[in-house]
């Protein structure tokens, strides 16, 4: 059964691991002492048989080579080794005369040169050594062979029996802690995670310290990144619905008082008509602030499809300078445009681009006094990519007044947000939050900033394709 907890996989991991190991090494040792234990045996053997065959060899002249061979017999008997003749078709014979049903095989050896292996007699496997007495013969034995029972692989096995308890203590001593550090330094940063996660819903973000493995570090690195947005997205909500109760508030007061003093009779004639007036003024702003509220989420879920077309940039500077021009000369202001390099035609949806401009000249006009100069620009910048730079246009919108507040540009484009009430108007504050979702539709982005001495540069940049 599969341990539930990462640690638990972790330690169950080792153990399968090392008892792998285990076996790999007890295997591999199994061999390398079974044929160690074989050589052994076949040296031992060999050492005997370099002791007894000069007796064996004198007796040959005698005839008499099992006679000598059986003398022999006993005293290595009692050495656990059996002294057997090899016939002429290698034929293992016991000196009782029956073969012993296994053969060795000499191939060419010449008298006195000696062959070795393993041979089966009967039911039992026997290690061997066997010495070429004669070259060719018809009946009397041509080697005397040296035989002891193969038990090599129950000797290493033994000698294992002694190594492997020693070599899982070790593991054991030095894994187990080793497999608990490891687990530790995965599960504990882990665990750290999930409480901060836990802690997020109450609203209490925290920065988690980078540690553990790679994989565990980017993870949290990952979550430090989320929970820093997810806590500035909450402020921003909060300032979000500030704003929105102060924009909401003056209408509504200004309603319910004008339709208090309808109520009570306190308006009559024209004053009743300037009451009804201003409760219709007021409810065209509130209208006003949901349907560009509306237009922010419509925008950023793309339910608001964008047809783009080819756009003459000069052209577009010339009408929008010409659409606020009589507001421009109203407000004391002057109104330019000026096209800057070859900026000739942009690919995007006309309504849109409008609205853009629309909203970034009416905020610059309502920011300036009388006297002020707002100046329309056009310009061929670059985006840049994965795949390198991408040909844009940006659409500015340049004016001398006052400015934006220290650090206040970087905040120019939230929803609701007022860095100066100068610059705000009667204006919903939504104006410059949907340029930003409109060029951000649009592949683009949006940018405002503080020129010297004085005045702001507020504008887009647009692909020039879509």
């Amino acid at each position: 059964m599969t341990p539930r907890s990462l640690g638990g996989r972790l330690v169950a991991s080792f153990i399968l691991l090392a008892l792998a190991v285990l076996l790999a090494v007890g295997g591999t040792l199994f061999l390398v002492l079974r044929a160690l234990h074989a050589d052994a045996t076949t040296a031992s053997l060999g050492d005997v048989a370099g002791s007894v065959l000069p007796q064996v060899r004198q007796s040959i002249g005698g005839g008499n080579v099992r006679g000598t061979i059986e003398e022999i017999r006993d005293s290595l008997a009692e050495r656990g080794i059996e002294i057997m003749v090899v016939g002429a078709d290698g034929g293992v014979q016991p000196l009782g005369g029956a073969a012993a049903g296994g053969t060795i095989p000499l191939g060419s050896a010449a008298p006195g040169e000696s062959v070795h292996g393993t041979v089966k007699l009967g039911d039992q496997s026997w290690l061997y050594v066997a010495t070429v007495l004669r070259r060719t013969v018809a009946v009397a034995p041509r080697a005397v062979a040296f035989l002891a029972p193969d038990r090599s692989a129950a000797l290493a096995l033994a000698d294992l029996g002694r190594a492997i308890p020693a070599v899982a203590l070790i593991l054991l001593i030095v894994g187990v802690p080793l497999a608990w550090l490891v687990a530790r330094s995965v599960t504990r940063p882990l665990r750290r995670l999930a409480d901060a996660a836990g802690e997020i819903p109450a609203g209490r973000a925290t920065v988690l310290p980078l540690e553990g493995p790679e994989e565990v570090r980017e993870l949290t690195e990952t979550f430090n990144g989320m929970a820093g947005e997810l806590a500035t997205t909450r402020r921003r909500e909060s300032d979000l619905f500030a704003n929105l109760r102060h924009d909401l508030r003056t209408p509504l007061t200004v309603i319910s008082g004008f339709a208090t003093a309808l109520r009570d009779g306190t308006a009559e004639g024209h004053a009743a008509i300037a009451a009804a007036r201003a409760i219709e003024e007021e409810a065209a702003r509130l209208e006003r602030l949901v349907e560009e509220l509306g237009s922010v989420e419509r925008i950023r879920s793309g339910e608001d499809g964008l047809r783009p077309e080819s756009i003459e940039v000069p052209e577009l500077l010339a009408a929008t300078a010409s659409r606020f021009g009589a507001q421009a000369i109203a407000a004391g202001v002057t109104l330019t445009a000026q096209m800057d390099g070859d900026a000739r035609s942009i690919v995007a949806d006309p309504l849109a681009v409008d609205r853009m401009l629309g909203n970034l000249v009416s905020n610059a006009l309502a920011a300036l006094p009388a006297g002020g100069h707002v100046r329309l620009e056009a310009a061929t910048v670059s985006i840049l990519s994965r795949s390198g730079g991408i040909p844009a246009v940006a659409l500015t919108v340049i004016d001398d007044g006052p400015g934006f507040p220290d650090g206040a540009a970087s905040r120019a484009f939230d929803r609701f947000w007022r860095g100066d009430p100068a610059r705000a108007g009667g204006g919903s504050g939504l104006g410059l939050a949907i340029v930003r979702e409109l060029a951000v539709a649009h592949g683009g982005t949006a940018f405002a900033e503080n020129l010297q001495p004085r005045g702001a540069r507020v504008g887009v940049i647009l692909p020039a394709l879509p």
